[in-house]
């Protein structure tokens, strides 16, 4: 069994939390997400952020707008909703109650 499949199932599960977490902090173009993302060590492509965004603008999590660039096409801006607010607010307590089971575990 390869390391490398276990981290990035890990990643894969706590992708959506982290981009709620990093959008209840300010509104985000899809490369600056992305960036924040690598810069945890969160390792993720376009290719993969942009349906997951897509499916969390769906639910109602998120939403967007565009604003004019200075430097090139117009950027899609996402921002959490009051609903992905909430959404989040249960992910915290979801995640906290995984911690705590994890390190009971651990122990």
């Amino acid at each position: 069994m390869k390391i490398e499949n276990t981290k990035a199932q890990m990643r894969k599960g706590v992708l959506e939390y982290c981009i709620l977490s990093l959008l209840s902090r300010n509104d985000a173009y899809a490369s600056d997400i992305i960036k924040e993302l690598k810069q945890a060590k969160m390792i993720v492509v376009e290719g993969t952020l942009y349906p997951l965004l897509t499916r969390l603008k769906n639910a109602g999590l998120l939403s967007y707008r565009w604003e004019e660039s200075k430097q090139g096409p117009p950027r899609k801006y996402y921002t959490i909703t009051e609903k992905g607010n909430n959404f989040l607010q249960e992910l915290d307590h979801s995640w906290q109650e995984l911690v705590d089971a994890v390190n009971t575990i651990k122990k």
